[in-house]
């Protein structure tokens, strides 16, 4: 039997409703039907409104009942009202044959392979209250090791305090040095890992239980490294391996067809990728870098990945390979490309930016009957109307000399605000929402919308603040 699928709706946004379903090919599964709730504007419908306006003789057909997608209220509390499996459909309606073709797929991006060793680069210039917020933050985003980093020629009085109060904290640590003598003294104060032993300083798995990360004397002695590796498995010994990715234009193509060969040779042995040689040295934005190198570390089954933050261009790395990470992972046991499951490493562009045409735009403005100023943008540009006009620009400027606000500072002020964000989504090919923020994927921390609570006050409705205002002396 097939779904039957109830849509609530306003009067405004019904007529585009009806031609996106009537688009929909027949292979969907299900039949539908479009309710409009009685109200102008989709959003205003609140779960109490559509609990006094719709009856439950009027949904008993529905399998599920599809809700405005910024309908605010208890959705759970409607569900129980109607005894029917109610959702938020999307907040755009031309995201409706998106929505409604992921139903059913179960897409889990709360696992990954490749777990992450995040440094803390300036370790023994820190406070130790200081090491313990930096790395309680590294953890949030998605670090599985902190890795305490040391520096050349640098006394660092605190390590072994500094390592114990991590592991106080239940922090998986690593110390990272070339200096023999912090490495087994880290060891000894309880770091899990260290990072890096070379051959001529390999004597010191001997002194120590972590699990040392194992390096070249040069990345390109293949053969004299592959022979520490075989002496290592003869041995039984635990260790992780790294054949050290190099910097754009000092091998890093090379590089990766090493790290290609070491899993070919070796496809039992835990590998180690430090990142930093790349995100650090090369001034690209990182989310691109870190997709693709997790992507490589997906298909080569790479077991660690060290990130650093030390440039300011740098500052999300971890996070950013949090999310890559587990991209790779999910569509990897998926059998697909990494697209169309998440938007988190998307943070100039967006996958579908513009969701009405103009002419849909001047349908829907037909319908407007009150004077407040829509705010939309495609790929013609930015548009703007209510009742009675309709603006079209590419620079949001422009529309200094048309707009009707006479004396209304505060309206003058919103719709600034709302200009400034249209223009950059229009520039960069962003999706504008008219009161919502611009989504930058995990570069920015925008939490989502708690639906059962209605927005706070408007820019130009809150109180205004004195307390930051700076006078002249």
């Amino acid at each position: 039997m097939k779904d039957h699928l109830i849509f609530l709706t306003g009067k405004l946004a019904k007529i585009s409703l009806v031609k996106i379903l009537s688009d929909i090919k027949s292979e969907h599964n299900f039949t539908y039907e479009i309710i409009d709730i009685g109200v102008n504007v989709a959003a205003l419908a609140t779960i109490d409104i559509i609990m006094k306006k719709i009856t439950t003789e009027r949904l008993s057909g529905a399998t599920k009942v599809v809700l405005p997608g910024r309908c605010r209220g208890d959705i759970n509390k409607l569900s129980k009202f109607y005894n029917k499996e109610c959702v938020r459909g999307p907040e755009e309606l031309k995201d409706i044959p998106g929505f409604l073709g992921l139903q059913g797929k179960d897409l889990d991006l709360s696992k990954y392979d490749t777990k992450i060793i995040g440094e803390i680069t300036e370790a023994p210039n820190m406070k130790i209250e200081d090491i313990i917020i930096q790395a309680n933050q590294y953890k949030k985003d998605g670090a599985d090791i902190i890795d305490i980093g040391c520096l050349p020629s640098t006394k660092f009085p605190h390590l072994t305090e500094t390592i114990s109060e991590l592991k106080k904290q239940n922090f998986v640590v690593s110390i990272d040095s070339l200096n023999t003598d912090e490495l087994i003294t880290g060891s000894k104060a309880g770091a899990d890992y260290l990072l890096s032993l070379q051959e001529n300083s390999i004597w010191v798995m001997n002194e120590v239980d972590s699990i040392p990360v194992i390096i070249p004397d040069q990345p390109s002695e293949e053969k004299k490294f592959y022979k520490l590796i075989e002496n290592l498995l003869k041995e039984n010994k635990d260790f992780i391996a790294d054949s050290i990715l190099e910097p754009i234009n000092f091998g890093f193509t090379n590089s990766i067809v090493r790290y290609q060969k070491l899993r070919k040779k070796f496809p039992d042995i835990e590998i180690m990728i430090g990142i930093g040689n790349l995100t650090e040295l090369t001034h690209a934005d990182t989310v691109g870098m870190n997709a693709l190198l997790f992507g490589i570390a997906s298909e080569l089954e790479i077991n660690y990945a060290l990130c650093t933050q030390v440039s300011e261009h740098c500052n999300k790395a971890i996070i950013e390979g949090n999310y890559a990470r587990r991209i790779m992972h999910t569509t990897k046991n998926y059998n697909m490309p990494p697209k169309d499951i998440s938007s988190k490493l998307l943070s100039l562009h967006e996958r579908k930016p513009f969701p009405y045409t103009t002419e849909e735009l001047k349908e829907m403005w037909s319908n407007v009957k009150d004077k407040n100023y829509r705010i939309y943008v495609n790929e013609d540009g930015i548009h703007v109307f209510n009742n009675k006009d309709y603006f079209l620009e590419k620079d949001a400027a422009e529309f200094y000399q048309y707009l009707d606000i006479k004396n209304d500072d505060g309206h003058a002020y919103y719709l600034g605000m709302e200009l400034a964000k249209a223009h950059t989504a229009y520039q960069l090919g962003k999706r504008y929402d008219q009161d919502e923020m611009l989504k930058w994927g995990c570069s920015v921390d925008i939490s989502e919308e708690d639906l059962m609570k209605f927005k706070t006050a408007g820019h130009t409705m809150r109180k205004l603040k004195t307390t930051n205002k700076v006078s002249k002396k």
